[in-house]
């Protein structure tokens, strides 16, 4: 490339960004991907940037007949830490309601180089690359995660998570009943600091 020419585009993937919304997981119905579907998606996440090559996350997939088990430990943890019925109820309405969901599990691992926040990192751009993904493909997603997904003994009980491990996000994928409305944006001119020499 020289030093007139400019970066080859790609209008369609930019458009996208641009544009993206999460669909709120409320409004996600069946069907949900099949295993071979979700394969390309869950590929398209593991691309995302991974400093020293760890791997620092895994999969784990909550399938439409699990999503009453998951219910009902979000109650039995909800009753063991003192949170309000409502609480119980909006934290157990995502799996209650869920046809097919991602948990991106962080998976923090020995390194001598790579700090454990850049694990973090990638555990959450995993979140975001799988979430866009979904999009791009045509279904409805959203990232949620709830004062249960940080809950140790609830996470070991739902997803057999081990100590070096927690939940970074969790991705609920379906089709959309209904295209949500656009929301306010940041204004980028308080967000941005420009550094010119």
């Amino acid at each position: 490339m020289t030093t007139n020419s400019l970066p080859q585009a790609n209008a369609a993937a930019l458009d996208f960004l641009l544009s993206r919304r999460s669909r709120p997981a409320k409004t996600l119905v069946a069907p949900a991907p099949t295993r071979a579907e979700l394969m390309p998606l869950l590929t398209a996440a593991a691309r995302s940037p991974d400093h020293g090559k760890l791997e620092p996350w895994r999969f784990v997939v909550i399938e439409k007949a699990a999503m009453a088990r998951l219910a009902a430990l979000t109650v039995q943890a909800g009753t063991r830490l003192g949170k309000s019925e409502e609480d119980i109820s909006k934290a157990r309405s995502q799996f209650d309601l869920g046809q097919l969901a991602v948990v991106v599990v962080e998976v923090q691992k020995e390194s001598a180089k790579i700090p454990a926040i850049e694990q973090s990192y990638s555990a959450g751009a995993v979140c975001l690359a799988l979430l866009n993904a979904a999009l791009a493909s045509g279904w409805g997603a959203n990232w949620l995660s709830g004062w249960a997904s940080h809950d140790r003994q609830f996470c070991q009980q739902a997803f057999a998570l081990e100590n070096n491990e927690r939940v970074a996000g969790i991705i609920h994928i379906a089709t959309q009943k209904t295209v949500p409305p656009e929301r306010p944006r940041p204004n980028l001119s308080d967000l941005t600091t420009w550094i010119p020499k």
